[in-house]
Order: C-alpha cells, then structure tokens, then sequence
C-alpha cells in the first residue's frame, strides 16, 4: 500500500508538474508581442504584433478612442451633472495576446493599466448555397477604465474602477484568410458597470487580421468595409463620368470632322437648268 501511496503521489506530481509547464508555456507566447506603434506615420495610429512560435499570428493597426460619461457634482453639491471623458489609446501602451486556430485575442493597457482594452476575434464556418465558407469577427470589446485617474476624469462621483462590455457582439466580418481594412469611423457601445452609463468606442484607420497571415508582418488581401468601398465608388464615379464625357465629345467632334470634309469634296449639282449651258 505505501508503494501504491507513492506512486500515486508520483503521478499527481507529474500532472501538476505538466499543467505549470503548460501554464507557462501559454504565459510564454502571450508575451511574445510586439508594439510597433512608432513605425506608424499616423500618430493617433497605433500597430500591435501577436507571434507564437517565431511566426506573426495576429497584426492589428488602428485608431481607437473611448468616450466616457460620468458623473460630477453640481455646484449646489445636490445634483448630478453628466461630464465626458475623451480616452485615446496612446503609443506605449502595453500588449499581451494570444492566437488560437478559431479564437484569438489582444490585450492592450495604458497610462499604468487605468485603462485597459481586450478584443476576442472568433472564426467561424457557415453553411451556404455555395458550400462551407469560413469568416471570421469581433466577438467581444471590454474596455476597463479607472475615473479615479485624474488625466481624463474630474472629481468622478463613483471614482474607480469600471468594467464596460460589449453585447452581442458581430463586428468586422471577414472572409477567412483574408485582412479587414477601413479608414472610416466605426462607433460600438459598450454598456458600463456605472449605473445607465454606456462608453463609446470609436475606431478609425482599421486594419486586422487575427487569422491565417501567411508571411511575417504581412496582411493577407484586404477585405474593405462597406463605407470605404462606398467612398472609393464616389470618388472614382466622377473620374469615370468626365472620361465617358471627354470620350463622346471627341468621337463627335471626329464624325462632324468627317462628315464636313465629305460634304465640302462633293460636286454642287445646280438647280436650275439654265446654268448647265455654263458646264463641261
């Protein structure tokens, strides 16, 4: 029996041993990350690298700024006036992340972790009339704000930490193997655990891939969102109109050239008969 004790003990052991080991392990590459914000031209812009086993799984460039409500008091320190906070996420922040075959996520903090964004990316297969496609989004945005940072907030009523969540979530659908890109404003609410206060995430100059890059920061083909492409569409629609425009233009300028310079080669056949005499 104690032989059988110990080798019990022995393989709980190993198991405890094997689950640190797979612990750190993770803990390992959730910390190979890399925040190359200081590359970025634009500097609202901020650029995050996810790698796992030497190979980049997860690139995220974009703007992204957190309007915040709160309360304050009022001046007769009776009633409660609503003020905002305009949080942007600034170059330097810290990045943790970790990449899976169908779930992926990114970890941003700043400003001594008083604020804190987590971003889940899920890929998904559908059933369609063509077949099994793959796509892959935004699941989940939980943004952690502290209004006891005197930077964005003043005199909050219920200074502290706040947790704001997303409900729902379906943002930034994507063909699977394929990046997101769009310049244009996205708005995503984010209700807070601050009674009747919803935070508003705004994001800008987007572009993501959480899935399936193929070479080292490199994004894979765009997929271009709705807006940008509705953009793109007005600003091109102009060029194209004027094109067609000059085209019809010359094609008639060319027929009445044409048609002029026959018209002056042809012989005039005199309608009265009495100028034949005058003729040959």
């Amino acid at each position: 029996m104690d032989l059988l004790g110990r080798a019990v003990s022995g393989v709980h052991r190993l198991r405890v041993l094997l689950m640190l080991l797979h612990a750190m392990a993770r803990i390992m590459a959730e910390q190979e990350v890399e925040n190359l914000s200081g590359l970025s031209t634009n500097p609202e812009k901020d650029i995050f690298v996810v790698r796992e086993n030497g190979t980049t799984c997860l690139m995220a460039e974009f703007a992204a700024k957190f309007i915040v409500p709160y309360d304050v008091w009022a001046s007769n320190y009776v009633d409660l006036i609503t003020e905002q906070a305009d949080i942007a996420l600034t170059r330097g922040a810290e990045v943790k992340g970790h990449c899976g075959h169908n779930e992926s996520e990114l970890q941003v903090s700043w400003v001594n972790s008083a604020y804190a964004l987590k971003m889940l990316f899920v890929k998904e297969s559908h059933n369609t009339s063509k077949g099994p496609e793959a796509t892959w989004k935004l699941s989940k945005v939980q943004f952690v704000y502290d209004s006891s940072e005197k930077t964005h907030f003043k005199d909050a009523v219920s200074a502290g930490k706040h947790t704001a969540n997303s409900h729902h979530l379906s943002a930034l659908v994507t063909p699977a193997g394929k990046s997101y890109e769009c310049q244009a404003q996205q708005t995503i609410s984010l209700p807070s655990s601050d009674p009747q206060k919803t935070v508003t995430m705004i994001l800008s100059a987007v572009h993501i891939q959480p899935f399936d890059i193929i070479s080292d920061f490199v994004f894979s083909e765009e997929h271009k969102c709705p807006v940008d492409e509705r953009e793109q569409l007005e600003e091109t629609l102009p060029l194209i109109l004027g094109l067609i425009l000059g085209l019809v233009i010359v094609v008639t300028l060319a027929i009445y050239h044409v048609h002029h310079k026959m018209t002056a080669n042809q012989v005039q056949i005199p309608r009265d008969r009495s100028q034949y005499k005058h003729m040959g």
